[in-house]
């Protein structure tokens, strides 16, 4: 993978991450009223799922396969 592309798909994760901080908090906000327990719920759910957002964009572009990881870049 080229590192423009790796580097792309890092900047988006970051943002993707950022909105979804701020989406789940407010959410749990609003369902609890408690800083505390809003901030805890934004910050556990979101890091998983950028973790998983970003391996979903790799998989989708086909860099995985059942054997592990490819070595060719995907077109």
């Amino acid at each position: 993978m080229d590192k423009q592309i790796m580097n792309r798909d890092l900047a988006k994760t970051i943002s993707f991450l950022a909105l979804h901080l701020l989406v789940g908090f407010s959410v749990a906000y609003i369902f609890t009223g408690s800083i505390a327990l809003a901030g805890g719920i934004a910050l556990v759910e979101p890091c998983v799922n950028a973790v998983v957002f970003f391996f979903h964009e790799r998989a989708w572009r086909g860099e995985f396969s059942l054997t592990g990881l490819r070595k060719t870049k995907a077109v």
